[in-house]
């Protein structure tokens, strides 16, 4: 199975002007652990996660102040829409992350997460045995 066949093509963004609240608040609503930040003037994309939100908020940083640009990783791994699973899932692994966003002919096509490779790898929803 190919990245592009468990891919979210319904990919939140925000700008780097964004504070972390606003983006928090989007990322809840729309249920999702990342949002890609595009920063036209940083000439790049970038992704805010999940756990940037809650490194800045560990660290007694206000969620009202800081801003998406001061948390977001910019030296982004990107996978391709005709990489498998495992090399999306290996480069997760190695890089010590759960979402990749991923590019085709240059531009934002969606975003891959761990749970989106589990769903593909383990699709029926049986009971987990009991220890």
């Amino acid at each position: 199975m190919l990245v592009r066949d468990a891919m979210s093509t319904v990919i939140l963004t925000v700008g780097p002007a964004h504070t972390l609240r606003q983006a928090a608040a989007l990322m809840s609503a729309r249920r999702v652990g990342a949002a890609v930040v595009l920063d036209p003037d940083a000439g790049g994309i970038g992704i805010l996660t999940e756990r940037d939100i809650l490194n800045s908020v560990g660290l007694g940083q206000s969620p009202d102040t800081e801003r998406t640009h001061a948390h977001t990783t910019t030296d982004v791994v990107f996978a391709a829409p005709t990489w498998t699973l495992e090399q999306a899932a290996r480069a997760m692994a190695h890089g010590g992350f759960r979402h990749l966003v991923v590019l085709d002919r240059g531009e934002v096509a969606g975003i891959v997460s761990v749970r989106d490779i589990i769903r593909c790898w383990a699709p029926t929803r049986e009971p987990v045995p009991a220890l």
